[in-house]
Parts: structure tokens; sequence; C-alpha cells
């Protein structure tokens, strides 16, 4: 069976997608074949689009992303407004169908580990059913080892086991920022935490991918 990640957050605009995009890129960089998807959005489709440009033709915008609506609120109540259900079941069904022609899938939530995504179901619905390894994007700032220990306990025991934290520095440190890993490191151990540096607000990806700093953290996943 593939490798699967489950990429998701502590909240929303935590850096999900620019993780998970060059994520796609190393891995393409490495001649591996991988998959992304965004199963869900609502409010645009922007994160989709990244997606589908770090995978450069290898999956279309609707083979990422089969289920986006236009309101900008959790994608279950943008789909009611559209007088639409999205079912688990139809979400792994087409996850399933597509990523038997790859080596690694990458899957991106939307929002947090528990917000609902689709009719009785989230994140953790479905990164349970994929059996995928789960990796948690968070701000590097203050208030992010509550956020972050929350977000592991709602996991099953054995994929908690498993999960990878992925620090993202901001722009502009606080107080917390260079001490937040110690801290974490009283619950989770040193080699499932990761830091990413901050990489702008624009940056090009394929000049980000030649730093070190950046491709450790891909290479240590794999």
């Amino acid at each position: 069976m593939q490798p699967t990640f489950f990429i998701t957050g502590t909240d929303t605009g935590v850096g999900k997608t620019v993780f998970t995009a060059l994520f796609a890129q190393f891995l393409r960089a490495q001649k591996t074949r991988v998959a992304a998807f965004k199963p869900l959005c609502s409010g645009g489709r922007a994160d989709a689009e990244a997606l589908c440009a770090a995978l450069d033709g290898a999956l279309t915008l609707d083979e990422i992303n089969p289920w986006h609506f236009r309101a900008a609120i959790a994608p279950v109540l943008a789909a009611k407004l559209e007088k639409k259900t999205v079912k688990l079941a139809s979400v792994l069904t087409h996850i399933r169908a597509t990523q038997k022609k790859f080596d690694v899938v990458l899957v991106e939530g939307a929002g947090g580990l528990l917000s609902p995504l689709g009719k009785n179901f989230d994140s953790r619905h479905l990164l349970v059913a994929l059996r995928a390894t789960p990796i948690i994007v968070a701000p590097n700032k203050l208030g992010v080892v509550n956020h972050l220990r929350l977000t592991l306990e709602a996991l099953p025991k054995n994929l908690r086991a498993q999960a990878k934290v992925i620090l993202m520095s901001p722009p502009k440190p606080d107080a917390a920022t260079s001490s937040n890993v110690k801290l974490l490191e009283q619950f989770i151990s040193s080699e499932k935490i990761f830091t990413a540096p901050w990489l702008g607000k624009r940056f090009d990806a394929a000049k980000v991918l030649q730093r070190s700093d950046v491709t450790r953290i891909f290479r240590k996943l794999v």
C-alpha cells in the first residue's frame, strides 16, 4: 500500500498548502510519483490550484479537488448552501481510485482536524479511514503548544504515535517562538518535531527546495 500522509493543521491559514505543495515538488524532484489531494474546499480553489501547479500535470484540478463550494465557511455549511452533500464514502472512493497510479499520496484537509468537512465526517474520520500518517502544521508562535497538544489528543492512539509536527516560522518571531520546540519535547519526541523557516509571502519554490533547512524536513519524513 502506498505511503499516505494526511496534512492537517491547528487552524485554518497556518501553512498547510505551502507545506503540501513543497512536499509534492520535493518528491517529484526525487523521481517519485506523487499524488496530492485537497478533496474539499470552500471560498475559492486557490489551495487546490497550488497543488495542481506543484504536480505539474500529474492530476487535473478536478481530480485534486472534486468538491468545491463558493462560500468562505466550513465546507459542510458551504455545501448545504448549494443544496449539496458530500459523504465520506465518496471521498474515499475518489482517493482510492486515483492513488493506485502513484508511489506516495498527500491529502490536505480543510481547517483543523475536527473542522466538519461533509455529512457526519471531519478530517479525523478521513485520516483514520485512509490509515494515513498525520502531519500537523502549526504556526510557531505563542499558544501553539496548547493547540498542538489538543490536536494530538484528538488523534487515535496509534496514529498519535506516528504524527509529525511542522512548526512554520512567522515573519516576526514572538516571545515564544524560540522556546516552543523545547517545550513540545516534553510531550512528544524531538524526532517528530520539525521547524520550517519563514519563506516570505511570495517565494520561488525551486530555490526554496535548494535550501538544506527545507529539504532536510522532507528527507526525514520519507
